[in-house]
């Protein structure tokens, strides 16, 4: 996401000198060279290295890969596939990690695969799919075919914004996953991902309708979603006739009042993205409480990945997932942006963790996804300790921001 301003003022270089001074002779010269070392320009290469393998097997197949199942690449889901979009978005961030064309030409190949999914309306995820392939192809190049084609998927999705509610509908209640649980108007906190395509829509084309929707959305998901802590709930049901909240519950975490990891990261990110489009500090200030929540919280493992529920006791059964702190990672760079508070410091630890021999896989392993150790849903028994193309899309992300500071 590019920052519409910058607020942090150039250093004042008398003080500066006078700063690193101090440092050294107090010993805190070696944080201050550790913090400089992310990203190395080692892991972008290794990075590349793996991208070329899998991007081979996709061609190979004519697949995009999702994760890993049963010992072999998981392509996404014929059809449709809330994670279609992450691998062509990974493959422009390697292109502004990199300035190799090669990746951008991968990139437009394989966003192109998605073009009919512009028009399927029975899912929220639209705004993931599109803004993190084709948003990214129209932000570097400027092509209007790809306008054509965001504004084809932001139009299919704001027909699942219902005013009374004041949101976006996230699952159909009588067809598809989750259908069962006898809701009337679902929505989820990862919901507020989508909102980028919309407000870019409306930067893009200067109709503000998208970005009306975006607002009242996240207006609703602040009112609805978060406890007294700042932890959030994933499922919010309304009542599609009266607006009021029914039900507060899960879908992937752990109980209806646990605090599922990823959740609190799309939280973190998705608010601190509506700052940057609205600047309206009662986002900007939410964000920070939400980081607050997260990195405070006492079952945050040292080498900071969380596990799949910050609300389980910490242990080596418990699995981790690295694609949360991925999210958090390039999110708190985002943040670090607008904030007097600093959070680059957590971020850049977060990105050195996961760019460890733990957490970033050999040459050749992992099925050439990036990050190892990732979980999709454990209540569905499903895509544990894996990689997740998601994972790869944020770490790469995070890469690219700190790279950009």
């Amino acid at each position: 996401m590019e920052v519409k301003k910058t607020i942090k003022k150039w250093p004042n270089f008398k003080v500066l000198s006078f700063s690193l001074f101090i440092l050294i002779m107090t010993g805190a010269w070696f944080e201050f060279k550790v913090r400089a070392q992310v990203p190395k320009e080692d892991v972008i290469r290794h990075a590349s290295n793996q991208y070329q393998q899998l991007t081979r097997w996709a061609k190979e197949n004519g697949k995009i890969p999702r994760s890993v199942e049963n010992g072999i690449i998981r392509p996404i889901y014929k059809g449709f596939d809330w994670t279609a979009g992450f691998f062509p978005g990974s493959l422009w961030y390697l292109y502004e990690l990199t300035r190799d064309d090669k990746w951008a030409e991968d990139a437009r190949y394989f966003k192109d695969m998605l073009s009919d999914m512009r028009f399927f309306s029975g899912s929220h995820d639209l705004g993931f799919i599109f803004n993190n392939s084709y948003g990214h192809a129209y932000r570097l190049h400027n092509r209007s075919e790809d306008l054509d084609v965001l504004l084809d998927a932001g139009n299919t999705l704001i027909q699942r914004f219902n005013p009374t509610v004041g949101a976006i509908q996230s699952w159909d209640i009588d067809r598809g996953w989750q259908s069962q649980r006898g809701w009337s108007f679902p929505v989820i906190i990862d919901n507020m991902m989508n909102l980028e395509l919309l407000f870019r829509l409306s930067e893009w084309t200067g109709d503000s309708k998208y970005a009306e929707v975006a607002i009242a959305h996240a207006n609703t998901t602040m009112d609805n979603f978060f406890r007294n802590d700042y932890s959030s709930y994933h499922v919010v049901d309304f009542d599609p006739s009266t607006g009021k909240p029914l039900a507060f519950q899960t879908a992937q975490g752990y109980s209806d009042d646990s605090s599922w990891a990823r959740g609190q990261a799309w939280g973190l990110y998705g608010f601190i993205s509506v700052y940057a489009f609205t600047f309206d500090k009662k986002y900007l200030e939410l964000a920070e409480k939400i980081a607050q929540y997260y990195l405070n919280h006492t079952h945050i493992p040292e080498d900071n990945i969380p596990h799949w529920d910050m609300s389980l006791y910490p242990s080596s059964e418990v699995p981790r997932d690295a694609s949360a702190a991925a999210i958090v990672a390039s999110a708190l760079f985002q943040l670090d942006n607008f904030s007097t508070i600093d959070y680059r410091k957590k971020a850049e630890e977060i990105l050195e963790s996961l760019s460890s021999e733990k957490y970033l896989a050999e040459n050749g392993a992992n099925h050439n996804f990036l990050i190892k150790h990732c979980t999709g849903s454990i209540p569905h028994n499903e895509e544990i300790d894996v990689p997740l193309n998601y994972a790869d899309y944020y770490f790469l992300e995070a890469l690219y921001r700190h790279k950009k500071l």
